[in-house]
């Protein structure tokens, strides 16, 4: 069983709502001294990891809607391994958004899980409507995260994760998602430690590793101009960048 939400109200009661699993409740009244104010009262979610923390009540406007996260970072700078262990440590509670895409799909791989495959007319019809937050196009196929499906995955209760790039976050701040997402930048701690990173991979030539630092010192650019991110997280060290992780999606 997941720890109780509890909700103060303006009176003494406070109604504990029990989630025993998600989208399900079940609730009990219990008394406390626990007072709010009329104008602002506060619905602490304690979903499991407490996974959303607090959520402002204004007087008769209830949001049940949860901040979508955006996390960016440079290949090899650790954001797949922090996001990896948040899944892994509070399972059902977070989500990827699906992507749509024009390209085949591969073997193994679901219509509806993996991505939505569509036609490229499909596409481009998406992108005439404005229906998405982001897109793309990588050797010759169309990528894009919809404000569909970043919205169906907060109105579900789950927190939904956005894995973009640089500019993915530019598009993501320029369009008109609700609720605002909060954004993230992992940062490594050097140009010279991602790239040694890259190489112990064994994965790169000396052609795609260059393309990739200069993307990353692009992206670190970007992310040290005001505003650029609400959270920056220097992964220098593994355990001590994710438990800065978590306290930001606690905070």
């Amino acid at each position: 069983m997941w720890a109780p939400t509890r909700l103060l109200t303006s009176q003494t009661t406070t109604r504990l709502i029990y989630l025993t699993s998600p989208g399900q409740a079940t609730t009990r009244l219990a008394f406390t001294s626990l007072k709010s104010t009329p104008a602002t009262r506060t619905l602490l979610i304690a979903a499991p990891f407490a996974c959303i923390s607090t959520l402002k009540l204004h007087s008769s406007i209830m949001s049940t809607q949860i901040r979508p996260i955006v996390v960016s970072g440079p290949s090899g700078g650790g954001k797949s391994t922090l996001l990896t262990k948040l899944f892994d440590e509070f399972k059902g509670c977070f989500a990827f958004s699906i992507s749509h895409t024009t390209r085949k799909p591969r073997p193994g791989e679901i219509n509806g899980k993996d991505y939505h495959f569509v036609s490229r007319e499909d596409f481009e019809k998406m992108i005439a409507e404005n229906q998405f937050l982001e897109y793309a196009e990588f050797s010759g196929n169309l990528y894009g995260t919809s404000k569909k499906s970043v919205s169906d995955i907060s109105k579900s209760g789950l927190l939904c994760v956005l894995d973009v790039e640089i500019n993915g976050v530019k598009s993501i701040k320029k369009s008109d998602l609700q609720p605002t997402p909060r954004f993230i930048f992992i940062k490594p701690p050097s140009l010279d430690v991602l790239k040694a990173r890259l190489e112990s991979r064994g994965t790169e030539t000396p052609e795609s590793l260059q393309k990739r630092l200069d993307t990353a010192k692009e992206a670190l650019d970007y992310a040290s101009e005001p505003g650029a991110y609400d959270y920056v997280i220097n992964n220098d060290n593994l355990e001590v960048a994710y438990e800065t992780f978590k306290s930001i999606l606690k905070d």
